[in-house]
């Protein structure tokens, strides 16, 4: 044989090697090389971090503001935005960590509390310009530890700031901050934990059962852990504060409606970021979040307009607004498990509910729940989490049947949640409101809430609203 045939020969034997073993190579040092982050899901959840920072301030605080009486506007708006800033303190020194420390396949895992591995940013935080903790989404991607954390604690910011709601205009500055602190960490850190970091409450989770009763349920962005809990929380709020001075004997209309529709407008926009963002990546599930989102809010806001379209003759801009408002709470716990058409109906029936809720229930039993927190929150909230059980489907979950459309086993589980989420808020709520009452005091004293809480609480003296 040749020289040029023998090193031909050897030439093809080695292509062939290499053809082989390529693939299997690339594998290894696919395997052996750290995730990178995916840049379309991390640029989406960081507009939904901004989205949802923004139904805060100025959303929330402009149509809470809206509602209040003149001498007292600034005060309600700066509630919502002093929580802002208290709240993000808080989350990076320890709610974090409480909140979604603890991985639920160790044997330590705490079913009810997160541990330390975050305090401080500890582990979340960077180390390097190329040493980023990362997150994995649900499609598998990866996101910095870093923007998962903010996107959780923009919802530790307005949720303590929707109770604000039910007692308006009555409640001491100094208590609120206080009562808020407490709050945060002993309701909302463990609920959390519980639905989201795979505690008693989370679906599927095998920490779920107590006592022979599993209480997992699907809570796509806060059913349970925002509205519930806040929505309760200010009931108990309104029925330990007791009524405003001169409640059901003067009137007391909102002084500014067009504050108000702005701030429902902003809220029903950055409800996406809220709702689709809580996809953790910008995949299907996040389309349809967006969409349910979107049509419970449509339907919301006509059905309240057309119930006091048909009962009192005329619809109302404050009614309009407080429909699509709920319909937005309603889908909440839904909104990544439900298809478009089911949005439209859970929607619809929220407007309808917390309408009679807002209008009669609180007429009937005479509780002042100032900016109707708990008609619309603790209601709409309630319903929601129920009807998840009602028409969460696998087409848009990928799991097994889950409602009760699809005869799956879901239902009881989101009973089970809501029953334990409103008995743990309600009795950690009245605890705690009743020790601040006796140690500090709950509301401002007569001739303050006359004078109204932006001169008393906040030394507003110069300033004159138009």
């Amino acid at each position: 044989m040749s020289v040029r045939k023998l090193l031909g020969a050897v030439l093809c034997a080695l292509a062939g090697v290499l053809a082989f073993a390529g693939p299997l190579w690339a594998e290894d040092a696919a395997a052996s090389s750290p995730p990178a982050v995916d840049r379309g899901d991390h640029a989406w959840m960081l507009v939904s971090c901004a989205l949802v920072l923004m139904m805060t301030a100025p959303g929330l605080a402009m149509f809470y503001g809206g509602l209040v009486r003149k001498k007292n506007v600034l005060g309600v708006m700066m509630q919502c935005f002093f929580l802002m800033g208290l709240n993000t303190v808080l989350w990076a020194v320890y709610g974090y960590s409480l909140a979604f420390g603890g991985d639920p396949s160790s044997e330590d895992f705490n079913r009810w509390i997160g541990n330390g591995e975050y305090l401080c940013m500890q582990n979340v935080q960077p180390t390097s310009p190329t040493d980023y903790p990362l997150e994995k989404t649900p499609d598998g991607t990866y996101i910095p530890r870093l923007t998962h954390m903010l996107f959780q604690g923009m919802f530790f910011i307005i949720t303590p700031a929707l109770i604000c709601g039910a007692f308006a205009e009555r409640m001491k500055f100094s208590t609120m901050v206080v009562f808020m602190v407490l709050w945060g960490l002993l309701i909302y850190c463990p609920l959390c934990h519980w639905v989201w970091d795979g505690g008693v409450l989370a679906f599927g989770s095998p920490h779920s059962k107590l006592g022979g009763v599993d209480f997992g349920a699907l809570d796509f962005a806060g059913g349970t852990v925002v509205h519930i809990s806040s929505g309760i929380t200010a009931l108990v709020c309104a029925l330990v504060m007791g009524r405003r001075l001169g409640y059901g004997h003067q009137p007391m209309p909102p002084h500014n409606l067009t504050y108000t529709i702005i701030g429902a407008a902003l809220l029903w926009v950055g409800w996406f970021g809220f709702n689709a963002g809580s996809a953790l990546c910008a995949g299907a599930q996040a389309a349809s979040a967006f969409a349910a989102t979107h049509f419970a809010a449509a339907a919301g806001a006509v059905a309240w307009a057309v119930a006091e379209w048909v009962v009192r003759g005329k619809p109302t801009v404050l009614g309009t607004c407080s429909g699509a408002v709920a319909g937005l709470v309603c889908i909440t716990p839904a909104s990544g498990y439900v298809l478009p058409m089911p949005a439209l109906a859970m929607g619809a029936l929220a407007g309808l509910v917390c309408c009679g809720s807002c209008l009669w229930l609180k007429a009937k039993l005479g509780y002042d729940d100032s900016l109707d927190a708990f008609g619309v929150h603790g209601v709409g909230g309630t319903l929601g989490s129920i009807l998840t059980g009602v028409f969460a489907t696998q087409a848009v979950y990928g799991a097994e049947p889950l409602g009760l459309l699809e005869q799956g086993g879901l239902f009881k589980g989101q009973i089970a949640a809501t029953a334990l989420t409103w008995v743990f808020s309600a009795a950690v709520s009245f605890v705690l409101l009743k020790v601040l009452d006796v140690t500090m005091g709950l509301r401002v004293s007569q001739q303050q809430e006359i004078q109204g809480l932006d001169v008393s609480q906040h030394g507003e003296e110069g300033y004159i609203f138009i």
